[in-house]
């Protein structure tokens, strides 16, 4: 269902652009535009992060204000809008109402984003100045999307994209989407560097139904990674339904859920992928906990752990690292009945070293750029899968040098 990244499926009732606002010191593209041709339904997910980005707060309002209507996402990099006080406030909503005179919408149907350093006022100014002649370049076609994709990037290495279609009643329905993050990465989404994503559908679909589409997308994909365990001020997750298809999808709409789910998930994992300094991307696939909530916690525990990530980066098969994790993981466990495999390798039985346990094949095997665990904690039916990575002394260089 989901098109390969080379394959670009662009939906309907959206155009596109970016341009130099003058806020990323390396002088590249930093401040995007998604316009949508009508007012467009939306559904969004932001932080559980106590200390908000200004932009949030101020998009939690429109959207309130227009029902879940939004007709312009605007988007900065080099700068997160956070911890700037009312100031913070006064330029997002300065950005919202020099859209909304050039769009000839109302600045509550403007969703402002912003992501970079924290703490430094943001030069609204800038985005303002030079805001008409973006709106002269948007364009539907995929090169302008892409402008949009590789704006949004700070510590990022490669832009981060996503398409599916599918088709109802012989009508087809596009869904892109396009996203950010490198680091200061471990989402914490409610309502259930940075995290911004952007899903953009031509289907037609009520907010309300929209949003208990992306809740449960979200769930399965952004709230199952983590590269460091911090957790962003500006985790944003928006999706926009044009209605341009004609196709309209009600609740139960299992190609809407199944697309959705995979475009998200294809996201998250390169998030990840594309971690700060990392050397391996890692799969956790935890089953037989008592619910799937006691399989997240287990894997967190593992992801969050200093020892082993840090055991991941030499490659080290220290699998009584893992065991030491699930412990104090808040999971329910029984310590001689956990089982753990690297791929195909059994390292652990029943708590203990297997016996078919060789050091030399498990080391040689997480020495690959990607790898998987799987951990079996026979204790009901639970599950889950989630990804997350090693961690490098590249990692402490980037972060140590972030603002000098």
């Amino acid at each position: 269902m989901m098109s390969e990244i080379s394959h670009f499926v662009i939906p309907r009732g959206f155009r596109f652009g970016a341009i130099k606002a003058g806020l990323k010191a390396s002088g590249r593209t930093d401040f995007a535009l998604i316009v949508a041709d009508e007012p467009a339904c939306a559904a969004a997910a932001f932080t559980a992060n106590k200390v908000s980005a200004a932009p949030l707060a101020v998009d939690k309002e429109n959207l309130k204000a227009t029902g879940g209507r939004v007709r312009v996402v605007a988007i900065n990099a080099g700068n997160a809008n956070c911890a700037a006080g009312q100031a913070g406030l006064d330029a997002a909503r300065a950005t919202c109402t020099a859209a909304a005179e050039i769009f000839g919408c109302s600045p509550q149907e403007v969703f402002p984003s912003s992501t970079g350093i924290i703490g430094v006022p943001l030069p609204a100014e800038k985005l303002i100045a030079v805001m008409p002649e973006l709106a002269s370049r948007l364009g539907s076609a995929s090169d302008h999307f892409q402008q949009v994709a590789l704006a949004i990037l700070t510590t990022d290495t490669v832009e981060k994209t996503a398409f599916a279609r599918f088709e109802v009643d012989g009508r087809e329905v596009r869904m892109a989407a396009t996203c950010k993050g490198s680091g200061m990465i471990h989402p914490q989404l409610v309502p259930h560097a940075t995290m911004l994503v952007y899903i953009l559908t031509d289907a037609e679909i009520e907010p309300q139904t929209l949003q208990s589409y992306l809740n449960g997308a979200i769930e399965l994909s952004f709230n199952r990674i983590s590269v460091d365990g911090d957790t962003s001020t500006n985790d944003t997750v928006l999706l926009l339904a044009s209605g341009a298809s004609g196709v309209t999808i009600g609740a139960e709409n299992e190609e809407f859920r199944q697309a959705l789910t995979q475009v998200c998930t294809s996201l998250a994992k390169q998030v990840v992928g594309d971690g700060e300094g990392i050397g391996h991307l890692v799969e956790l696939r935890i089953d037989g906990a008592v619910s799937d909530a006691d399989a997240v916690k287990a894997a967190k525990a593992i992801a969050h752990s200093m020892l082993v990530k840090t055991a991941w980066a030499g490659a080290d098969p220290n699998w009584g690292r893992l065991v030491a994790a699930l412990g104090y993981s808040g999971a329910q466990i029984d310590p001689e009945r956990i089982d753990i495999s690297f791929g195909e390798l059994p390292v652990c039985r029943n708590g203990g070293r297997a016996e078919e346990f060789d050091e030399e094949k498990a080391h040689a095997y997480l020495k690959q750029e990607k790898f998987s665990i799987a951990i079996q904690l026979n204790q009901g039916k639970g599950s889950c899968v989630f990804w997350t990575t090693d961690l490098t002394t590249e990692y402490v260089h980037i972060n140590a040098d972030y603002s000098t």
